[in-house]
């Protein structure tokens, strides 16, 4: 007989919207996980980077950096230092 050597299991129970379970859950199954699987790697990430794996902010002003889309001159600029070398 073999025994089983996992780690002890814990439940989480956690009341959310609905329609944001139903969101996440497509989204989970397009990546091939399960909300298990999903809380997991989230709680997984917690513990590795002692803390939120994410930068949670309440200001919704986006920093000089945080632009996807750089000015035209940036862009020009990163373009023509690339191809300078």
């Amino acid at each position: 007989m073999v025994k089983n050597m996992s780690a002890k299991q814990t439940c989480i129970r956690a009341d959310i919207d609905y329609q944001l379970k139903e969101d996440t859950e497509k989204i989970f199954k397009l990546l091939g996980l399960t909300t298990t699987e999903a809380i997991r790697i989230f709680l997984a990430q917690v513990r590795i980077h002692g803390g939120l794996p994410f930068r949670v902010k309440i200001n919704s002003q986006p920093e000089k950096n945080d632009d996807l889309l750089l000015p035209n001159e940036m862009r020009q600029a990163a373009i023509d230092e690339f191809y300078a070398d």
